[in-house]
């Protein structure tokens, strides 16, 4: 079964990416890009506003989309595909970690590679040039 999902890469005016760390899993513990699953009735665009404003308090405009990666998922036989898209916040910048992300940040891009991230984001984020430097264990 494939999963519909989209991410959110967003830098505020000083460069940095916005982050969760997951609350729950795939993934709990580890950070990561905002998002989640596209609901029923949802265009990509209307999810990704819904999971940004949910897990980090922020409102978003999309600009384009980034890229996309499939993943597995948390059961046998399902395939998470997840659309990522670059966004530019909307107003306020202030985070408030909710839903089911339990930490919300921005970080420097150079220090991406010392959190523990979920598996594939850093190169991913490299190969759409989005971020530079090389891949890591970490990403």
């Amino acid at each position: 079964m494939r999963v519909n999902c989209v991410g959110a890469v967003v830098f505020d005016d000083s460069g940095r990416l916005l982050l969760i760390r997951r609350g729950h899993p795939p993934g709990e513990g580890l950070w990561s890009l905002p998002g989640g699953r596209v609901e029923p009735g949802e265009s990509d665009h209307q999810a990704l506003a819904r999971e940004l404003l949910e897990e980090t308090g922020l409102r978003v405009s999309v600009v384009r989309l980034a890229g996309a990666v499939e993943r597995p998922g948390g059961a046998p036989g399902v395939v998470y595909v997840i659309r990522d898209y670059l966004a530019t916040p909307d107003g306020d910048t202030a985070l408030t970690a909710g839903d089911d992300a339990a930490d919300a940040r921005w970080v420097p891009v150079p220090e991406l590679d010392r959190l523990p991230m979920s598996p594939g984001v850093l190169d991913a984020l490299r190969e759409w040039g989005l971020i530079g430097g090389r891949s890591s264990a970490t990403g």
